[in-house]
């Protein structure tokens, strides 16, 4: 008698994986509807937050330049921290951190306090995100990945949906404070569902943790982004920004030369030496450089250049969440049909065609409509894009370095979250004079002349220039990432 294998489709040993996976997901899923809503209802109430402290152009960018810098400069490091002390550990203590920091946020008395409380953030967020995916991968079975995968980034788009339309009506009624409050009931809930849900799992060896890696890779991305934030206020001539580009520059070889020797490297550079993962990994980098702060510049777009409240500008930047809450299950069910490496490359050229849209259509009487389609396609194009490159790359990693790859796959998506922030911010107030670049960060410029918005129309036309150029680079280079041989994987259970 020939025995049946577990976990094939059919066996009752499959149905009750299948079954815990989808509890996985509701679990990892509420990890990143609570990040997705944390920073999409303040990208459209930044203004808000910027009147209230009378924060400086410089301090305006740190308040969201100081999460995204921690939150990528850790991610890797939690990567392999969950390996070592437990992946359900670290998750829920990341929901824990989290919730902490979103309660203090909203009790800051002044900007840099604030600043801090969103470093402390940050810092549960990368617990949460360095772990989610592993966490899915590791339930779904091999055939159902691309679907928990699809509704797992869906969710995210759910966030993106309901953010900017409630980070708006807050800002507009309960106060700044409540942007960070809202926070903490979702975070008790998804600590307590986790907890309850999620089953512990074998840890992974001992291996010692690349400290000096993790400590040279922030200093690169700080000088990086405080070369970047600079710029937009003080110009590209400016000592700082001039010392921020020569400590990036010296650290980069540095960091190679450093991680090429290590034992356990953070930036594992072997792992992706094949072309599938390098170039997919770069596409997921151009495209987080082309889509992250798409949002933001467009809700300054709306507050800033056409007058509007941050409630109506929270509404009309919907499209990109809508986009993407429809294409990510939609590309999870097409997982099983269609490769996601074709995926990966639709998804890109979906997003390269909604920035071509909003190019050509950069004014301050541009219909909505116009406006509306172009972000329509780039969401649309995300949220395929994220499902089929999240599920060619996974799929195709050995068991054993799941933690740690995805953590260094996540921290190149998130360095080009980080960049398109500082990048975007710089590139649209260059196009101002110095002393109106507060009126943007305030969204009050409005007020001022015709002249003035005009001047900002140029900056806004350059973003989504070079965001579209990123965005096409982007896509190129997922074509170039077709998959070799399938790295076979084990359950991982």
């Amino acid at each position: 008698m020939v025995a049946v294998p577990h976990d094939l489709p059919g066996t009752p040993e499959y149905v009750s994986r299948l079954r815990y996976a989808w509890r996985v997901c509701s679990v990892t899923s509420l990890g990143l509807v609570l990040i997705g809503i944390a920073g999409s209802t303040l990208n459209v109430a930044l203004p808000v937050v910027v009147r209230h402290f009378s924060a400086t152009p410089f301090e305006s960018g740190w308040i969201l330049l100081s999460f995204l810098l921690v939150n990528t400069a850790t991610l890797v490091f939690f990567g392999r921290v969950a390996d070592l002390l437990g992946r359900r550990e670290i998750y829920l203590a990341g929901f824990a951190l989290f919730t902490l920091g979103s309660l203090a946020a909203g009790l800051s008395p002044d900007v840099w306090f604030l600043v801090a409380m969103r470093v402390v953030q940050a810092v549960g967020a990368a617990m949460i995100l360095a772990n989610g995916t592993v966490i899915i991968t590791d339930a779904f079975p091999p055939d159902r990945l691309s679907q928990g995968m699809g509704v797992y980034i869906g969710t995210l788009s759910v966030a993106q949906l309901a953010g900017p339309t409630l980070g708006g009506l807050i800002a507009e009624t309960a106060g700044w404070q409540w942007i960070f409050w809202v926070n903490v009931p979702a975070g008790l809930v998804a600590l307590v569902w986790g907890a309850f849900t999620l089953r512990k799992v074998p840890r992974g060896p001992r291996e010692p943790i690349d400290a000096l890696g993790n400590a040279l890779v922030f200093a690169a991305l700080s000088a990086a982004l405080l070369a970047l934030s600079e710029a937009g206020s003080g110009g590209v001539g400016s000592p700082v920004v001039l010392a921020g580009a020569a400590v990036f520059a010296v650290l980069v070889p540095v960091i190679v030369l450093v991680e090429r020797r290590a034992s356990h490297p953070v930036l594992d550079l072997r792992l992706f030496g094949g072309r599938m993962l390098a170039c997919a990994n770069l596409a997921s980098f151009c495209n987080a450089l082309a889509r992250s702060a798409l949002i933001l510049v467009v809700a300054l777009y709306f507050q800033a250049a056409r007058g509007m409240d941050a409630f109506t500008a929270g509404l009309s930047v919907l499209p990109v969440p809508v986009g993407m809450a429809l294409a990510s299950p939609l590309a999870g069910w097409l997982g099983r049909r269609v490769s996601p490496y074709a995926l990966s490359i639709g998804g890109s050229l979906f997003s390269v065609a909604g920035l071509g849209v909003l190019v050509a259509g950069v004014s301050p009487a541009t219909p909505y409509w116009v406006v509306g389609v172009g972000l329509f396609l780039a969401g649309c194009g995300s949220g395929t894009f994220l499902t089929g490159n999240t599920t060619q790359v996974m799929s195709a990693l050995p068991a054993g370095s799941l933690g740690l790859v995805n953590g260094f796959r996540l921290m190149i998506m998130n360095v080009g979250i980080v960049l398109s922030v500082g990048l975007s911010l710089s590139v649209l107030t260059s196009a101002v004079s110095p002393a109106l670049r507060d009126e943007v960060y305030s969204a009050t410029l409005s007020r001022l002349s015709p002249a003035a918005v005009d001047q900002l129309m140029h900056g806004f036309q350059r973003t989504y220039l070079v965001l579209f150029a990123v965005a096409l680079a982007g896509a190129l280079l997922a074509a170039l990432a077709r998959t070799g041989p399938r790295v076979r994987r084990g359950t991982g259970r």
